[in-house]
């Protein structure tokens, strides 16, 4: 193992991709785990009655940074085990270093919670240095992918994203990981990738490809970096590999994104996705189509083909049945094709779920709801596809139900 932490990534790759390919394919034991915890009825049953099936990948099935239930998020790890777990799309949140090279990060600013620049030299790069927690103020840091290079970059581990805010030094506050998480696949340090080492990862496990570009952290131009640039310079980095269009969801938060690539790379722009982040605009409400501006119809009209919001805005109650959002409804009334998230990623249900089941909370009470909600957005909401933390949770399901 010392040997492979001090291999590249794109090393690291070369030497485990195969262990992850077509028929390779394992459920585990948590997609039985929930099945069981189920109340009785017909879902139970034909999901019960798929215990025996072959595992297949399936893109329905969406690696959400990887599998970061259990493993650091965005490295080669967490990427391997999604795809053991039959994640036919993994993903790679873009971001760039100060030298404007793209990597794998959830956001410009979180090296500070996902892996350990705290306790490495690179400490001092940080834009906030750590400061610890006294009295009743909490424990601070922030550091920053654009303030480092790409080779500092490189020598960085990603751990668990977790900070402890009430930790008086460093080790303490790069702890934190949820009780219902676990460090136990991150001790030795996950391996950080580049954008393009993901793309050659993600084509050796034989998945497909959605990159989301981040928001910067810094003012655009950034050194004569533009959004635009940024934009391009993920998609020539496919392009550089060969990678098909047809293989490749783009997303981003930012509709001018998903504009440029339609405008700009129309092959790759067909297939672009507008995540949609307005639940954090004043009046919007996914129960209103009258406050969604622009409405779903000027959104198709655009050419936007993709949209992706979290689970909780394509659903309601009705009765203590899980049904469509008249958000839902107007997606599917403009044509557009529906991607959700995130499964997996609120921990145990037993308290209502939280955040990404906050319209269906009502009904949610036992960890076997992931169910409920998953069967919920297929056979209701007619998703094309599901990020999610523990993708074999998916990947049974996909496969039970016939969906490719």
């Amino acid at each position: 193992m010392t040997i492979l932490r001090n291999l590249s990534a794109m090393a690291l790759i070369a030497v485990t991709a195969g262990a992850a390919l077509a028929g390779d394919t394992t459920y585990g034991p948590r997609p039985g785990y929930l099945i069981d915890r189920m109340d009785e009825g017909s879902l139970k049953e034909r999901l019960a009655a798929c215990a025996g099936q072959t595992a297949e990948p399936s893109l329905f099935s969406i690696g959400h940074r990887g599998a970061p239930l259990l493993f650091p998020e965005h490295t080669v790890e967490s990427n391997r085990a999604a795809a053991r777990m039959g994640a036919g799309i993994l993903e790679c949140d873009v971001t760039f270093t100060r030298d404007h090279e793209l990597v794998c990060r959830h956001a410009q600013n979180d090296l500070h919670t996902t892996t350990n620049i705290l306790g490495t030299d690179l400490a001092g790069t940080c834009v906030t240095p750590f400061a610890p927690a006294e009295d009743e103020t909490e424990a601070t840091a922030e550091c920053r992918t654009s303030e480092i290079t790409l080779a500092q970059f490189r020598t960085l581990t990603g751990k668990m994203d977790a900070a402890d805010t009430s930790a008086t030094t460093v080790e303490g506050f790069m702890a934190g990981t949820a009780d219902w998480r676990s460090d136990l696949y991150s001790v030795e340090g996950g391996t950080l990738m580049t954008h393009a080492e993901s793309i050659a990862l993600f084509r050796d496990l034989g998945a497909k490809f959605t990159p989301e570009l981040k928001s910067p952290a810094v003012e655009m131009p950034h050194e004569g970096f533009s959004q635009a640039d940024y934009a391009q310079k993920l998609i020539d980095e496919y392009k550089a590999a060969g990678i098909p269009a047809e293989d490749v969801w783009a997303q981003s938060f930012n509709l001018d994104d998903v504009l440029y690539w339609i405008e700009n790379e129309p092959e790759f722009g067909a297939q672009a996705v507008y995540l949609d982040g307005r639940y954090n605009e004043d009046g919007f409400d996914p129960m209103a189509p009258e406050t969604f501006e622009p409405s779903m119809q000027a959104l198709a009209d655009m050419g936007v083909n993709y949209i992706a919001p979290p689970m909780w805005m394509l659903v309601t109650l009705q009765g203590d049945s899980i049904v469509a959002s008249p958000y839902a409804e107007a997606a599917r009334e403009a044509g557009l094709g529906i991607i959700t998230w995130t499964l997996e990623r609120s921990g145990p249900l037993t308290g209502g779920g939280g955040w990404y089941f906050q319209s269906v909370e009502e009904t949610i009470d036992t960890d076997a709801d992931y169910y409920t909600m998953l069967h919920a957005l297929h056979e209701k909401v007619g998703i094309a596809g599901i990020f999610s933390d523990w993708p074999a949770t998916v990947t049974y399901y996909a496969n039970c139900m016939g969906i490719d």
